[in-house]
């Protein structure tokens, strides 16, 4: 286990080990939630890279990963705990057969944590030599409003109430990392409980840079091309546009062709790996395709004259 951080710098460079290139006030946002113990509320578009920093803080840190991958219909079951009944049938048998009276006795035994199916919430509270894991709660927009509701006695004092049980209280909060890709708006209920990041698209000198880290077997020319074409897609009124994960997975399926510059025939080829949608991919194929690569060269050409 790694101490946390103690400031905004030593904070950015706790990201950038784990290859996570970040702004300062992504920096900031991470480092107070840290600090103040704190949910950290991640929104943006998908393939942003809101995800990776709750994996990043797992792996930098040294703590363990706990997911909650949500989705519709999402419940208690699921989310936080249940019982396992067949085995407390199976004792319930056994006690029968053993001539066991004593019912309050018995439903102790059979209500205790030894039956106890613990799911992501409730394993993020459990104290560990390792420190406080990283809780990931990925996709809330995704589940439904009652389980929304649910969560705020877990981020406002970091507990959970099993009936039959009692309050499972954590001895030190984990640390939380919550995502939204804004399919629907959270609750202000929920935010006010969290510090919150709106994590955009990156400039194109950022986007650069993550390039280097995560597709390094790129050629730097090619890479330059990715990304001003990327660039020059998200300006573009598209259904979905492209995200960082999209530029990394085209420009390492282009060096995997061995293309060493873009050209319409290439990007024709592989629109599929950058874009999701057939209409996006309709309205690009082909003369679109084309005219932004012109523009590119264009620009690349301008700025060699304005250089010489």
């Amino acid at each position: 286990m790694i101490n946390l951080p103690e400031n905004v710098e030593t904070t950015m460079e706790l990201l950038s080990k784990g290859n996570y290139i970040s702004d300062r006030s992504l920096g900031t946002a991470v480092h107070l939630a840290l600090q103040l113990k704190r949910p950290l509320f991640l929104e943006g578009e998908a393939g942003v890279g809101k995800t990776e920093i709750a994996k990043v803080l797992a792996e930098t840190l040294g703590r363990k990963l706990v997911r909650l991958q949500c989705y519709e219909g999402l419940d208690v079951a699921s989310a936080v705990y249940e019982w396992n009944y067949t085995s407390q049938m199976i004792e319930i048998r056994l006690a029968e057969a053993q001539g066991i009276e004593d019912r309050n006795q018995l439903g102790k035994d059979i209500f205790s944590d030894r039956f106890l199916v613990k799911r992501p919430l409730l394993q993020a509270l459990e104290h560990s030599t390792e420190g406080s894991p990283v809780l990931l709660i990925d996709e809330l927009d995704r589940t439904d409003e009652p389980f929304e509701a649910y969560l705020l006695e877990v981020l406002s004092d970091f507990q959970i109430t099993v009936p039959e049980i009692g309050t499972i209280t954590a001895q030190d909060p984990p640390i939380v990392v919550i995502t939204s890709n804004r399919t629907r708006e959270i609750h202000d209920a929920l935010k006010r409980r969290c510090f919150y990041y709106w994590v955009d698209y990156p400039d194109a000198v950022r986007e650069m840079e993550i390039l280097k880290i995560k597709a390094p077997q790129v050629e730097t020319r090619l890479s330059g091309q990715v990304v001003t074409f990327v660039q020059k897609l998200r300006e573009m009124d598209l259904f979905k546009l492209p995200g960082i994960a999209e530029t990394i997975d085209w420009a390492s399926a282009l060096n995997q062709l061995d293309v060493i510059e873009l050209t319409p025939e290439a990007i024709d080829d592989t629109l599929g790996v950058l874009l999701k949608y057939q209409d996006d991919i309709a309205q690009i194929r082909g003369s679109e395709a084309a005219l932004i690569l012109d523009q590119i060269k264009n620009e690349v050409a301008a700025r060699q004259l304005s250089t010489s």
